[in-house]
């Protein structure tokens, strides 16, 4: 097994150990109530809202199927990781083969990227509706709407396939522990024993031109649409646009900035024990999916409207079965 270790080896591990939270190795049972109270909230709370959205017909519309696909996308990932996670943590089962890894790995990333592409796809969607009232029913369609999404899934997948097939073409020889509760493209490449330089500059690079792309086609789209909401002459229609703008910012700087924070941490803190940075990472995965669907159920009238509604006759007893009068001379039964 010692050979394993060294860069000499032609033997490469095909699968890992997964230890999230190496620090809490002997307690990690401890961190299973904490997390899955977190994750039935976080499947409820969701749930709750994307029920609301499908059910209501008058919800079906772009913005509101949009809302309830984020949603979902954010329940994706946070079910990509937290069950496995879950179940090693109480069963301390949490061996994972090479090509399970990697495919974890697609899946996470893919999603959250998935994720901020539905971001850009609302944002084009409310620029419409704003700056091009009368002309949005003919530009917005659910032709374009599915076109606009299958390009999102599209370039979700450009941007995460060259990440991960390029490490599937490392040798992992140094161990075969992954010191996080997930495979992590840089806590995987840590094992390996090659030259990565590649991997970590097609990596950062991704990322970097991702977001600043990201970030300049929202910026330049919720600037024009800030910019003719206030020219809006109702200041009710007015109100109700910058409303919708302000859920919509909110969500965007809650996702942006979870990334943004666990990327810098990740690279500048490195004196930061392992424990931090995957507290960081699970707060980074989770955060979208916990906060989303109370910003959209608060802060959106239409859907806060029919959740109380839900919850009102929820509450409501049922009413007592009537006796059924007899028929009379003029009635018949059905």
């Amino acid at each position: 097994m010692s050979a394993w270790s060294n860069g000499s080896s032609n033997v490469s591990y095909t699968s890992f150990l997964l230890v999230g939270f190496p620090g809490l190795q002997e307690s990690r049972a401890l961190l299973v109530p904490p997390f899955l109270s977190l994750y039935l909230v976080i499947l409820s709370a969701n749930a709750l809202v994307i029920h609301t959205v499908v059910a209501q017909r008058s919800l079906h519309q772009p913005m509101y199927l949009l809302i309830a696909l984020l949603l979902a996308v954010n329940v994706g990932v946070a079910s990509t990781v937290m069950p496995a996670m879950m179940f090693s943590f109480s069963t301390h089962f949490n061996r994972i083969s090479l090509p399970r890894c990697l495919l974890q790995m697609f899946c996470i990333y893919f999603l959250i990227v998935f994720d901020c592409n539905i971001l850009l796809v609302m944002a084009l969607d409310r620029y419409v509706a704003i700056c091009y009232p009368l002309r949005y029913p003919r530009i917005v369609t659910g032709r374009l709407l599915a076109g606009l999404l299958g390009v999102a899934a599209a370039r979700s997948t450009c941007i995460v396939a060259p990440v991960v097939a390029l490490a599937s073409q490392v040798r992992f020889c140094r161990s075969d522990v992954i010191h996080h509760f997930a495979c992590e493209h840089m806590a995987l490449m840590k094992l390996s024993c090659g030259d990565i330089s590649l991997n970590k500059t097609v990596g950062l690079t991704v990322r970097i031109f991702n977001r600043v792309l990201d970030m300049l086609l929202l910026g330049a789209s919720y600037s024009r649409i800030i910019h003719t909401a206030f020219r809006i002459s109702s200041g009710r229609a007015r109100s109700k646009a910058l409303n919708t703008c302000g859920s919509h910012l909110l969500v965007i700087f809650t996702v942006y900035s979870s990334t943004m924070s666990s990327s810098i941490v990740y690279r500048v803190a490195r004196a930061t024990s392992q424990d931090v940075h995957n507290l960081l990472s699970a707060f980074y995965l989770l955060l979208p999916a916990l906060v989303n669907p109370i910003i959209y159920g608060a802060r959106t009238k239409e859907i806060r409207q029919q959740l109380a509604t839900l919850f009102q006759r929820a509450r409501l007893p049922a009413p007592p079965d009537k006796p059924q009068a007899l028929p009379s001379q003029t009635e018949f039964p059905a």
